[in-house]
């Protein structure tokens, strides 16, 4: 009797093994695609607490802040030596002043996804926190921060530019009584460095309040900061990562080393 062994796959088996390969390998890719996106929230996370960290040592040794960088002051801050700044509102993590690693040829502080980390700084007091011994010469009791952090645009008031969050019941601000410093990110999806087109991100609402390539929004002391949301949300498409420095920190760290009576 003859027995008749087939061996290898039928064309259907093979179509089936296929397809699984590819299922496999397309979840695998999008794990990995959204595990790597983390792992830039988290980089970026760390890049602006290392900021904020050097603008509070650098209040330390020279008794104000520094002012943002420009686009054209290749890292440092403008003007050098402080007082008036240039962009107060719309500038860049001066950090070839700061001696912060991480720049690019330009001198840019970078995020995770190449783009420049803005900084934004008080003009209160006339400019007392960016002048050299402007804050020890006010005191701290006169010393009144007006950067504003809101959850939301929705509510926020002011003659445009807005400068107050919205009031509630509840409160949308995310920081009591102004503060002297924001540090952000504007996210994956403003790829590109000032004056390029390679971001399309920044129109949304809320992105908008944020001084960034495609907003019109540059003198506006007020910024906002929340979790990651879609573009069919209230306040649109947001990936903004946003940090700032408070005023009690800030005055306790100088009160300890000497630089605020």
């Amino acid at each position: 009797m003859k027995i008749n062994l087939k061996n290898g796959f039928t064309l259907v088996e093979m179509a089936i093994v296929l397809a699984l390969i590819g299922l496999i390998l397309g979840t695998g890719l999008t794990v990995l695609s959204v595990q790597q996106e983390q792992r830039k929230i988290e980089e970026t996370n760390a890049l602006l607490s290392d900021a904020r960290d050097a603008l509070i040592g650098f209040a330390i040794a020279n008794g104000r802040l520094p002012c943002p960088a420009s686009s054209t002051s290749n890292g440092y801050e403008d003007p050098i030596g402080g007082g008036v700044c240039t962009h107060p509102y719309d500038g860049f993590v001066p950090a070839k002043t700061l001696a912060l690693g991480g720049t690019d040829r330009a001198g840019y502080f970078t995020d995770s996804w190449k783009n420049p980390i803005r900084y934004a700084v008080t003009t209160s007091n006339s400019n007392v926190f960016t002048t050299v011994n402007g804050m020890s010469t006010s005191g701290i009791s006169s010393l009144v921060p007006d950067l504003q952090v809101c959850s939301t645009t929705t509510g926020i008031t002011g003659t445009p530019p807005a400068t107050t969050c919205a009031s509630g019941p509840p409160s949308t601000s995310l920081a009591s009584g102004g503060v002297p410093a924001v540090i952000y990110s504007t996210g994956a999806n403003m790829v590109g460095l000032p004056g390029s087109t390679g971001g399309t991100g920044g129109t949304g609402s809320d992105e908008a309040a944020n001084p960034n390539p495609n907003s019109t929004t540059t003198v506006d002391r007020l910024f906002i900061s929340h979790a990651f949301s879609s573009a069919n949300e209230t306040g649109g498409y947001f990936d903004d990562q946003v940090t700032w420095l408070s005023q009690y920190i800030l005055f306790n760290r100088m009160v300890q080393a000497g630089r605020l009576p």
